[in-house]
């Protein structure tokens, strides 16, 4: 089940870079219990984002591009996010 946070985190996502693939994916179920679990079923997330903008870019910049696209999702509405950003062909 996708909840509003996670379809928020893909329109942010989708109007920021384009792209050619994104999937984000709740990971909040085997995390219940654990610190940050918040109860709503909503805070741990993973990003798959292939986009052309990642392109030439370090990995630690496109995860800066993707927190800074987020806003104040990561880190304050959700616990944690891991990110996996590529360009097409990587």
């Amino acid at each position: 089940m996708t909840g509003p946070l996670a379809l928020e985190m893909q329109q942010l996502l989708t109007a920021a870079f384009a792209p050619t693939a994104l999937d984000v994916v709740n990971d909040s179920a085997t995390h219940r219990g654990h610190t940050g679990d918040d109860g709503s079923g909503e805070s741990h997330f993973t990003i798959l984002i292939e986009s052309p903008q990642f392109a030439g870019v370090s990995r630690l910049q496109r995860q800066r591009m993707v927190n800074a696209a987020l806003g104040d999702i990561p880190g304050n509405r959700v616990h944690a996010v891991a990110i996996r950003a590529r360009a097409p062909g990587e």
